[in-house]
Parts: C-alpha cells; sequence; structure tokens
C-alpha cells in the first residue's frame, strides 16, 4: 500500500522542516513555490498532511505570488479536514487563509522567550503552560473566527491556534541546535541584530535547547500521528 506523503512547504533554504521531519517519521514533500505564480500544488487527496515553514517575506507580499497559492491550499485543507501545521509564517499564511487579519512589524520577538498557553491541545500540550521557545518575528495575525487562541505573549496575543486540523505556531518549535547556528550565521536572519544579541541569543540555545527540543519532539510527534493516521 502506497503511504501518502506529507507536504512541507518551505520558503528560504535555511528555514527546512528540522525537527518537524523526524517527528512525521514518514516520506515528505518539500516544496518551494514562493515565486511560482501557478504552482502545480499536490491534491488534498494525495497527502497525508500539509506543514508550511517560516521565512523573511510577509504573508501577504503579492511579489512573492507562490504564497497566494499557499493561502488557497491552506483553507481548502482545513475545509477537507486535512492535519495542517503552520509555523511562523506559515501560521500568518494559515491565518489569512481563514480570514484573519495580518499585522505588519506588530512587534519583534528574536530570541528564547516563554510563551503563556492558555487552551489544551493533543499537539502542542507536550510544551507544557509556559514553555521557553525560540521566537524569530516582527509580524503578527488575528485569531481567525471560530478559531481557538491556543499561546500568548504580551507583545504578540495570538503566538497559537487551532482550527479544526489545523495548528498554527508563531514561535519555532522545531528548531535544533544546528539550525539555530546555521540561523546565526545566516545574514538574512542576523541582519536587524546587533554581535551582543547573537551572541546572546546563542548563548540562551545552548542553556534552553535541552529541554525544549525534547517537548517539541513530543508535540511534533502528536502531529505525525494525526498525518500517519491520514497517510
Amino acid at each position: 500500500m502506497t503511504v501518502r506523503p506529507v507536504l512541507v512547504l518551505t520558503h528560504a533554504s535555511h528555514e527546512g522542516p528540522g525537527l518537524i521531519g523526524p517527528a512525521i517519521d514518514g516520506p515528505l514533500q518539500v516544496r518551494t513555490v514562493l515565486d511560482v505564480a501557478e504552482p502545480r500544488l499536490p491534491s488534498l487527496d494525495d497527502v497525508a498532511g500539509v506543514v508550511v515553514m517560516g521565512g523573511p517575506m510577509d504573508a501577504d507580499d503579492e511579489r512573492h505570488p507562490g504564497l497566494a497559492a499557499e493561502r488557497r491550499l491552506l483553507a481548502d485543507a482545513v475545509d477537507a479536514d486535512v492535519p495542517v501545521l503552520g509555523v511562523c509564517l506559515g501560521m500568518q499564511l494559515l491565518g489569512l487563509a481563514l480570514g484573519a487579519r495580518l499585522h505588519r512589524r506588530h512587534g519583534t520577538e528574536i530570541g528564547f522567550a516563554p510563551v503563556d498557553v492558555v487552551a489544551d491541545d493533543p499537539v502542542l500540550g507536550p510544551l507544557g503552560t509556559r514553555p521557553t521557545v525560540l521566537h524569530w518575528h516582527s509580524d503578527a495575525v488575528d485569531l481567525p473566527s471560530g478559531a481557538t487562541l491556543l499561546a500568548s505573549t504580551p507583545a504578540t496575543p495570538v503566538q497559537a491556534f487551532r482550527a479544526g486540523s489545523a495548528l498554527g505556531l508563531q514561535f519555532h518549535p522545531e528548531v535544533t541546535a544546528s539550525m539555530l547556528e546555521l540561523w546565526l550565521t545566516t545574514p538574512d536572519m542576523t541582519a536587524g541584530l546587533a554581535e551582543d544579541e547573537v551572541v546572546a541569543v546563542r548563548a540562551d540555545g545552548a542553556r534552553h535547547l535541552p529541554t525544549l527540543v525534547p517537548a517539541a519532539e513530543k508535540a511534533l510527534a502528536a502531529f505525525g500521528e494525526l498525518a500517519r493516521a491520514r497517510g
């Protein structure tokens, strides 16, 4: 029997699925359609789930026509009850797909800091009630109509939400120590950071990732179970 893959949409070479890949424990189809006006994305009947990763662009940036196709796919996936995970930009695209409003430059959060988990969720749950996670964003999205708010910070009221089969996470549970080091040595990622801020994020990563990664692996494995059940 053929196992359906999980479609992973990426927007930057350094922002891959990270811990999400092993957690899915099944085939992945990784695509980048950011600048393709009419991308040929797979039918939702042919995928076990959809994962949309981060990137430096705005979720409504018309200079990247592929984003519109991603938003349409996300809306259709929620309608079809396909497991969806949107991370950072992916969450913003998911929010827009479900009719929420994007707020550009709402408030920059870069580095490790806690989020307040305000509702139970089978995927988010293993992270705990106030986990310290990695943030790397300046845009924010409103809570889509009918969605459940799952996590919040003072700077970003919507840090996570559940909308049917879809989970949106503004923060980055997928990051490993090697991914963090790649980000800290990628000019596009550190352009707005002073050297002492880079040093601080690296030190915080050494302190927090040994606890965060095992919790994130459990959380992402819960998403993987949903995808495998469909696959």
